[in-house]
């Protein structure tokens, strides 16, 4: 199981759109994601003072778009990036984040 950070309005066009595309898709060519035990530096290098998150839940044997684990060198750890559109299948729960 992988772990993406978003704002519960991408969620919603995500579900409007069929998959799910995070700005970085078009930005950087892959989406964010990480393990269970990444995602509390995540959000806290990335979402502080953020409201109306979401988790979501992926399970990558379900991905149709590739998947590549690769190294953060800011924080020496390697971390799940989906080079590809999140198809809605995968994921497999979703937690507000408070």
């Amino acid at each position: 199981m992988i772990y993406h950070v978003t704002q519960q309005t991408n969620w919603l066009k995500a579900k409007a759109d069929g998959a799910y595309k995070a700005p970085s898709l078009s930005i950087e060519g892959f989406i964010h994601a990480s393990s269970k035990q990444q995602v509390a530096g995540v959000l806290h290098r990335y979402y502080q003072n953020e409201t109306g998150l979401i988790l979501l839940h992926i399970d990558e044997t379900k991905l149709t778009s590739p998947l590549k684990y690769e190294l953060s060198p800011s924080v020496n750890q390697q971390f799940p990036h989906i080079y590809g559109p999140i198809n809605l299948e995968a994921v497999v729960d979703i937690q507000p984040i408070p």
